[in-house]
């Protein structure tokens, strides 16, 4: 199995799932309106099937999501990372963020972190993030993350979503953040 490297920033670490996610991952999963622009699940079992296939996206590709893990309190605090399952237009950078760590700075702070590790380390060139409409916090984090709207296409789960397309690594800082032009 490819387990997913350890990975840190100043407020996280962004690591492997370990079994003590799995609850917190099922409950972010089964509530309809959290999920909802992630593709929730109506029940536990689909919901700890979508974990299982989380593992083995590592596996098969060799990347995948990350358990986005808090410093301070040890707690699994969302999940962050590159998904590219069966139908998906290309590799996408996706981030989600549990309930209780909202308005931290989280999911900025781990997705660019990740999008860092995938162009460093993969040797990936571009990545978008594929958001439903009306789903405006993510796109204002994809839009801080200097990603800008690149097109409407049709996702083979979640039907109409919005590809951002984020600035490639030679228009990044070193720490993963849109450079600053002055």
């Amino acid at each position: 199995m490819t387990p997913a490297p350890t990975l840190e920033t100043q407020n996280l670490i962004l690591r492997s799932h370990e079994k003590r996610d799995i609850e917190p991952m099922i409950t972010f999963l089964t509530d309809p309106v959290r999920a909802a622009g992630f593709g929730g699940y109506g029940n536990r079992h689909d919901a700890w099937r979508w974990c299982m296939l989380s593992v083995g996206h590592w596996h098969f590709h060799g990347y995948g999501y990350f358990t986005i893990e808090d410093k301070a309190s040890g707690q699994p605090a969302g999940i962050t990372g590159i998904w590219n399952p069966d139908g998906w237009p290309e590799p996408e950078i996706g981030w989600v963020v549990f309930d209780g760590f909202e308005g931290r700075g989280i999911a900025y702070e781990a997705a660019a972190r990740a999008r860092q590790w995938a162009y460093d380390d993969l040797g990936m060139t571009t990545l978008c993030s594929n958001i439903v409409p009306g789903n405006t916090r993510s796109i204002a984090l994809a839009e801080r993350l200097g990603a800008w709207f690149e097109r409407e296409y049709t996702n083979v789960y979640m039907g109409a979503e919005l590809l951002y397309r984020h600035p490639g690594p030679d228009a990044l800082d070193s720490d993963g953040s849109v450079e600053a032009y002055a």
